[in-house]
């Protein structure tokens, strides 16, 4: 193996050992806020019918068929909001956070996107514009370059992706630190000596193992003043076995493993960005996200595939809260998808590709027990093109308001850099505490 090669593989070692730092340096920069935000992306388009069910809408029974979510009261029936909706009720939690007034739920929501284009429907969601393709960059990390500066000569990392990949929302102008969670097994203290040795004299790579290092040890600090987590409540459960083929044993199986994979990975990424963002000299920002929202076939109401979900994210979010201690008084954690999912179940027990969408705003700083929304209703004649619940908010609205108000970003910046041509979809104000 030539010098070359042998470099590149320990890079990859150690770069993999217990989580991995995928930016060059790691160089926090200490805020000139308390604030914290959060930003999670539930990609796939989350049903947000069944999410946050219009139970007083006359209309949505009838829609949905056997997936209804029932009226508050019921046996599984949703968890009361007011007069028209509900939370599904597997999200206790944030069930909870409403009644404390640390929820806003926000419903007929959308970016700006009205095609069903998985990939189009998210590239709008994270890059600001109007359209998919138009920007290299996101919203979030062009805000990060136009927040107020912090006194400091040159600008650090005010964020943190964490995740196998840097989103788009957080590729931009401003640095930004990412960790990666472990894939391979951590490497014994000998080793990682042999490989700090041999970097030595690189100081490149001597910098980057270093950072990696670091960001792990930020990452997978122990939370003993904290209450330890039920960790299982956010593992998947498998769909019923009726709607399951028969002969399938081995495929159940392997899906099944690779959903408590996901588990694992989903409370790994939970508690490395609560530890990221508790500390004084962290980041203000943190970026990641949950996938399989995707729910065309076997959807399920109260039961199912996407009531396991839902239960897992509302899991995630308690152990968040837990983690995070007092900082949590200082943070918003914003939960959106690209679109939403149709208004009818289908042939199969699911939901296609729609356009209204729900989304969720919670923490300590947020001023809750509210839900946002301009309802169309879900008649045949206020449908978006026959078949979707009808967007009547613009999901930058939201952002703009977040950012505005929690972050401190200059109107002038959000209105020109941020999120372009957006002049028709006004912040939202009041969603923060004073």
């Amino acid at each position: 193996m030539n010098r070359l090669n042998r470099r590149q593989f320990l890079t990859a070692s150690a770069l993999a050992a217990g989580g991995a730092l995928m930016t060059s340096r790691l160089a926090f920069a200490s805020a000139n806020t308390t604030s914290r935000f959060v930003f999670i992306i539930l990609r796939g388009a989350l049903d947000g019918l069944t999410a946050v069910p219009p139970y007083g809408d006359v209309d949505y029974a009838r829609l949905r068929g056997d997936i209804a979510i029932a009226a508050p009261g019921s046996a599984n029936g949703a968890i009361k909001l007011d007069n028209l909706f509900g939370l599904h009720s597997n999200l206790r939690f944030l069930g909870d956070s409403y009644t404390a007034r640390e929820l806003v739920v926000f419903h007929a929501v959308a970016s700006p996107y009205r095609e069903r284009s998985h990939f189009d429907g998210q590239d709008v969601l994270e890059n600001g514009f109007v359209r998919p393709h138009a920007s290299q960059s996101g919203w979030l990390n062009r805000a990060l370059a136009a927040a107020p500066s912090n006194g400091a000569t040159s600008r650090k990392e005010l964020g943190v992706a964490l995740g196998q990949n840097v989103p788009l929302v957080m590729r931009g102008p401003a640095s930004v630190a990412s960790w990666s969670p472990s894939k391979l097994a951590a490497l014994d203290e000998d080793t990682l000596d042999r490989i700090t040795d041999l970097y030595a004299r690189d100081p490149v790579l001597s910098k980057r193992l270093a950072d990696a290092l670091a960001a792990n040890a930020i990452a997978n600090e122990p939370a003993s003043d904290l209450a330890d987590s039920d960790d299982s409540s956010m593992t998947p459960q498998m769909a019923p076995a009726a709607d399951v083929p028969a002969g399938s044993s081995q495929v159940l199986a392997k899906r099944e493993q690779g959903k408590a994979a996901a588990s694992a990975r989903y409370v790994e990424v939970i508690r490395a960005t609560a530890n990221f963002l508790r500390r004084d000299d962290g980041p203000q920002i943190a970026v990641f996200d949950a996938t399989g929202w995707d729910t065309h076939a076997n959807e399920g109401g109260a039961q199912g595939q996407l009531a396991a979900r839902l239960g897992a994210l509302d899991a995630g979010l308690r152990t968040l809260k837990e983690q995070l201690g007092d900082t949590w008084q200082n943070t918003a954690v914003l939960i959106a998808t690209e679109f939403g999912r149709t208004a009818a179940i289908n042939g199969t027990r699911g939901t296609d590709h729609g356009t209204g969408a729900a989304a969720f705003l919670i923490g300590g700083a947020v001023q809750g027990g509210r839900v946002i929304s301009d309802w169309p209703g879900l008649s045949a004649s206020s449908l978006y093109e026959g078949r979707d619940l009808k967007p009547t908010l613009d999901t930058r609205s939201i952002m703009k308001g977040v950012l505005a108000d929690h972050l401190r970003v200059p109107t002038a910046a959000l209105e020109k850099e941020v999120f372009p041509d957006s002049a028709r979809a006004k912040a939202l104000s009041g969603l923060f505490r004073a």
